[in-house]
């Protein structure tokens, strides 16, 4: 009989040990699935955490990209404006003699001479039109325009001749210039007061 309950109790033992085995296999199981599934986890945001730092990338090299064009364009920008005034001090120096040759002009016409008029003339033509080649433009401003200070130098003011030249241009005295959009030289004129 003894033996009987012991039979007995190995067999419950038996049975015991099967279920616990199988609790055990079952918690393994579901570890390993944890497991799994957290790596799973781990692995997208991995996968997320890659894609956040090639936009981060992508972000600074079209900046960076963007930055460089902006560079380009500036850069050449500033060298077609440096072309554009490279000989204004040139044309600068040179404004004094074709204010010579006006005056000198008006001069030899009041001597009658034609010879000696057609040479300055053609001289005058010819270094006239090679600083316009060169961008020189004159600045238009006439006796009884409106007098703006962005655009002439008021020398002095004398008693309008009329009413109709009060606040204008009277008298021109020297020829203004520009060199593209610049002024380089403003008119002087005398305006009506």
């Amino acid at each position: 009989m003894k033996f009987k309950n012991i039979f007995k109790n190995t067999s419950t033992m038996t049975t015991d040990n099967t279920e616990i085995n199988q609790e055990i296999e079952d918690a393994t199981t579901l570890e390993q699935n944890a497991n799994a599934e957290q790596s799973g986890i781990d692995e997208l945001s991995v996968e997320e955490q890659l894609a956040q730092d090639l936009a981060k990338e992508k972000d600074k090299y079209l900046r960076l990209f963007a930055e460089f064009e902006n560079y380009k364009r500036r850069t050449s920008k500033e060298r077609i404006e440096l072309f554009k005034t490279a000989n204004q001090d040139v044309l600068m120096s040179m404004l004094p003699v074709l204010d010579d040759f006006d005056r000198a002009i008006v001069e030899i016409a009041k001597s009658e001479d034609e010879a000696m008029m057609k040479g300055v003339e053609l001289i005058h033509e010819k270094l006239k039109s090679t600083l316009v080649a060169k961008g020189l433009e004159q600045v238009d401003v006439k006796a009884g325009d409106a007098f703006n200070a962005d655009f002439a130098e008021a020398i002095t003011q004398i008693p309008a001749p009329s009413p109709k030249l009060k606040g204008k241009i009277v008298d021109v005295i020297e020829k203004g210039y520009k060199l593209g959009d610049k002024i380089i030289r403003f008119p002087k004129v005398v305006t009506g007061q």
